[in-house]
């Protein structure tokens, strides 16, 4: 048997040198599919694991090429980092496209674009304007300058290691420059730039690229099938806008504060948990400033204490001054898409309010008016003596008899008014001999 296969073994151990001596030049398999990934919103935490999911599940297909088609304003530099890292360790190679006419890859977006192994831009597009931004307020001069050090270094890395323009690219950073899709491309930030997908695909085939690694690979994608990879139903969820999210959170706690105003009803009160709770999940991804999150809960304790404790609208206004405050500041995110906008959170506190003051003005006027049913709406109404009462006998009231105590003597016939009602028995006193009574 060793002797038969022995020089074939040697053979093919022979090609297997030669192959390792030709450089690590590959191409890319015959089957497989160009996956679509799409970018299209701000740079965090949910769309991160959005583009590492994609990236794992074309390695597992043996995809051809995924191209990463991006359109944002930029987010989170830990979800950057995140997306980084897994498009440098993808087996599969990654195209990053700026697209449609009209979409930008900012901020994040611009380091993205530039780590991927194939840059390019549909045009009227922009990339770039990449200055970092401190969560939480303004930093001192050394802390910005550790800031900008560092993310200047991290852009010329990527540029480096994907043989780019590194002095344009960190204009991005330290300067905010932006660039056009011309500009990007005579600058040697980008590679190629194309008018839509079929564009894109028709100009990579048969280009090459150079990993990491230092390998070269051959794009096959004419005539390859495109998969799209769209997000899971829980990150749909969780990807809301912050303003939606908000949204939700305040429908949400207004249920909430139905069920505390009006005990009993259930319904309300379950289906502003389950807002309240989706809310709090979507808003707990992001940069939640604490100032915000206990001005909306002091928002929560104003309302609450107009309906116990009625102060014609004191409270309540204090709570429309804090929901509105509450939300503008609750997300403390770098760009403004990140963050509740303004006018939502205006809004949402007025119609909170308007609301909130219109169930309150329901409790009081229900607190004013009388019982008038069951045991408690008897008290008050008129009846007659069918027995002399002295102290105790029998009386007529709404057509039904009942024991009665009166706590002075009460003549047969004469006109009673129930006091109270005491469990079975009711205490009553005597009329005025001309009041008049209404027929028992």
């Amino acid at each position: 048997m060793s002797r038969h296969w022995g020089p074939w073994l040697k053979v093919a151990g022979a090609l297997a040198l030669l192959a390792g001596a030709a450089g690590a030049r590959t191409a890319a398999p015959a089957a497989g599919t160009v996956e679509i990934i799409r970018l299209d919103d701000t740079v965090n935490t949910v769309s991160a694991e959005y583009v590492t999911r994609g990236l794992d599940d074309a390695a597992r297909r043996g995809a051809r090429a995924v191209v990463l088609v991006l359109n944002t304003p930029g987010g989170l530099d830990t979800a950057m980092r995140t997306i980084i890292q897994k498009i440098f360790a993808s087996p599969v190679p990654v195209v990053g496209f700026v697209a449609p006419s009209g979409a930008r890859a900012a901020s994040a977006g611009f380091y993205i674009l530039l780590s991927c192994d194939v840059a390019a831009m549909a045009p009227g597009t922009n990339t770039g304007a990449a200055h970092p931004v401190l969560l939480g307020g303004t930093p001192d001069k050394i802390e910005a300058a550790k800031m900008q050090s560092d993310a200047a270094a991290f852009i010329r890395t990527i540029a480096t290691q994907r043989h780019r323009d590194v002095d344009l690219a960190q204009k991005g950073v330290v300067e905010s420059e932006s660039f056009t899709e011309q500009e990007a491309l005579a600058g040697h930030l980008i590679d190629l730039t194309a008018p839509n997908l079929d564009g894109l695909l028709a100009a990579l085939q048969g280009r090459e690229v150079t990993r990491l690694n230092g390998a070269q690979q051959t794009l096959q994608v004419a005539g390859a099938g495109r998969v799209e990879y769209a997000m899971s139903l829980r990150e749909r969820v969780l990807d809301m806008d912050p303003s939606l999210a908000f949204v939700l959170l305040a429908i949400g706690g207004l249920l909430l504060y139905v069920e505390f105003t009006h005990p009993g009803m259930v319904a309300p009160g379950v289906a502003g948990l389950i807002l309240v709770a989706v809310a709090v999940f979507a808003l707990s991804l992001l940069p939640i400033d604490w100032a915000g999150a206990a001005l909306l809960l002091l928002a929560v304790v104003l309302f609450a204490l107009e309906a116990q404790y009625p102060t014609h609208g004191a409270l309540a206004v204090g709570g429309v001054v804090s929901m509105a405050l509450g939300g503008i500041l609750l997300v403390d995110a770098p760009v403004r898409q990140m963050r509740v906008a303004a006018s939502t959170a205006v809004g949402v506190a007025l119609g909170f309010g308007a609301i909130s003051l219109l169930l309150v003005e329901l409790v009081v006027r229900a607190r004013r008016h009388r019982v008038v049913t069951g045991a408690q709406g008897l008290v008050g109404e008129t009846g007659v003596a069918l027995t002399a009462l002295g102290p105790e006998g029998k009386v007529r009231v709404h057509g039904e008899i009942w024991q009665a105590v009166a706590s002075q003597p009460v003549a047969s016939g004469s006109g009673i008014r129930v006091r109270a009602v005491r469990g079975l028995r009711l205490e009553v006193e005597a009329m005025p001999a001309q009041t008049p009574v209404l027929s028992p």
